[in-house]
């Protein structure tokens, strides 16, 4: 039993006043009470790196086209494209051909093209005046075209002096079928298209053989001295009956 008047003091509170901290008097006439520090909320952050700048090229030339930059030589201009060849030019200088047939001659025209060598072609013949080469629809085992170089119409716009021109034609088909192995003139067919069944206005002389080796389609194509076909005979009875300066229509 303890003695009277003697305090005496619990186990419990002796450790607590034992661990307690002074207050700490900070001259504001309050007391303080010493705290943990609460840390800091700030993040710290690493700085970023700066990338390093990349040097660019040197570019040669002007920026915007016509202007020259200092210390730059001036680009010389580029070359004019070349012009288009001339019809009329390549048929008078490639051929030989006179003036006349320089004069006439169609560049919308095939026949005019194909006989002045304007275009590739195999040609059977060609001078100075006509040119013979096949037809690309053959109606026989033989079948060739006999053109003009100079571009005239077709049979129906003949006239009296065009006589000539169909009997070279005629000659000139004939000589050759005679290179071909052709010597049986019975067996042949020259003639002409009377419009409107002609495909292309520039005369042009159909030559065919053997004719005893044609078709049913292409003897009635080729029908000689039908409503759409003429024979180079007939047609030139009919300009030998024509007046001066009239055509065959």
């Amino acid at each position: 039993m303890a003695a009277a008047g003697v305090a005496v003091e619990s186990p419990a509170l002796a450790l607590l006043s034992a661990s307690a901290e002074p207050d700490v008097y900070d001259g504001s006439g309050r007391e303080s009470v010493n705290a943990t520090p609460m840390p800091s909320l700030t993040p710290t952050l690493s700085p970023t790196p700066v990338p390093t700048p990349v040097p660019t090229p040197a570019v040669s030339g002007s920026p915007i086209p016509g202007m020259v930059l200092p210390g730059e030589a001036e680009a010389p201009a580029p070359a004019p494209a070349p012009a288009p060849p001339d019809a009329d030019a390549d048929a008078d200088a490639g051929s030989g051909s006179t003036a006349a047939l320089a004069d006439n001659f169609d560049r919308s025209c095939v026949f005019c093209k194909i006989s002045n060598r304007y275009v590739p072609e195999d040609l059977l013949h060609w001078d100075e005046e006509f040119a013979c080469f096949r037809d690309i629809r053959p109606g026989a085992p033989h079948h060739y075209l006999v053109v003009p170089r100079r571009h005239i119409g077709n049979c129906k716009t003949l006239k009296k002096e065009h006589i000539s021109i169909v009997q070279t034609m005629a000659a000139i088909g004939k000589n050759v079928l005679l290179q071909k192995g052709i010597a049986d003139p019975a067996d042949v067919r020259l003639g002409f298209h009377w419009p409107p069944f002609c495909t292309v206005a520039h005369l042009h002389l159909h030559v065919l053989a053997p004719v005893s080796q044609m078709g049913f389609l292409s003897r009635m194509i080729y029908k000689a001295n039908s409503y759409w076909f003429i024979t180079h005979e007939h047609l030139i009875e009919k300009l030998k009956a024509l007046p001066e300066d009239c055509s065959g229509s």
